[in-house]
């Protein structure tokens, strides 16, 4: 665990994420920008995170290791209304994005996003009515397959053997074709 989250004299941030070395990058680059900053990098860290407080702001990656990151989210709303949220994903799917605002998340990035992507999200924490809503885009059948495989992964937890079932195809072939579309 890093420093704590009692220091009120600047703000505070958790960063929820299982990537070491993307972990330490966002950590520094928001200490220089102010920020005091703790690290967590599983969902049971969280809880021991916030015996010290809620932070004001947190990033939680989506998937932690074989575990979803959902879970901090829900969390974390639940600890503090007053947290702003940002989620990050390289598994990008419109059904985890749901999930995660209906969970409390503020905002959802994609990876690759950096710390004026994250910064910028924080402080967009309500929603855009101005947004221009276009017709909806032609996908390809490899990307609505991708989109269905995040659907069906969110609905079961990011479990691989019964998302496997669920879509009727084997456990290996699915977890060839996550690993073949990883965007980390």
């Amino acid at each position: 665990m890093d420093r704590g989250l009692t220091d009120k004299s600047s703000p505070t941030l958790l960063i929820v994420e299982d990537d070491t070395d993307f972990a330490r990058t966002l950590k520094r680059s928001f200490e220089r920008r102010g920020y005091t900053v703790s690290l967590a990098a599983a969902p049971g860290e969280v809880d021991a995170m916030l015996a010290h407080g809620a932070p004001d702001y947190a990033v939680v990656d989506l998937k932690l290791g074989a575990e979803s990151g959902l879970p901090c989210v829900k969390t974390l709303a639940s600890s503090s209304a007053d947290t702003v949220i940002v989620v990050l994903t390289g598994y990008a799917s419109v059904s985890t994005a749901v999930e995660a605002i209906k969970l409390g998340a503020t905002h959802y990035l994609p990876k690759p996003s950096n710390s004026d992507d994250i910064e910028a999200a924080f402080t967009k924490a309500e929603g855009d009515s101005a947004v221009s809503v276009g017709e909806r885009e032609t996908k390809s059948v490899k990307t609505r397959e991708w989109e269905i495989i995040h659907q069906t992964l969110a609905e079961t937890g990011f479990n691989i053997s019964e998302t496997a079932r669920r879509l009727g195809m084997h456990r290996r072939t699915l977890a060839r074709k996550l690993e073949k579309r990883r965007i980390e």
